[in-house]
């Protein structure tokens, strides 16, 4: 007999809000990451400061809309 994963008598545990909590914040991570590369690429053309800016995600992103 092989071990095939946990088994549960009744329904499996539920995620609690941490773990949704979680996963919106490492989606929101990845969203500003993207959208600061996209701005600095679109008015640096580097690649350098792609990654800088990539880095400090959302930072760059709010400041880039104040100084516009």
């Amino acid at each position: 007999m092989t071990y095939s994963g946990p088994v549960y008598d009744n329904e499996p545990p539920r995620r609690g809000p941490i773990h949704r909590t979680f996963q919106a914040a490492k989606a929101g991570v990845s969203f500003g990451s993207a959208l600061a590369i996209a701005i600095s690429w679109s008015v640096h053309h580097s690649i350098i400061w792609a990654i800088i800016h990539g880095f400090l995600s959302w930072i760059y992103v709010v400041y880039y809309a104040v100084m516009q």
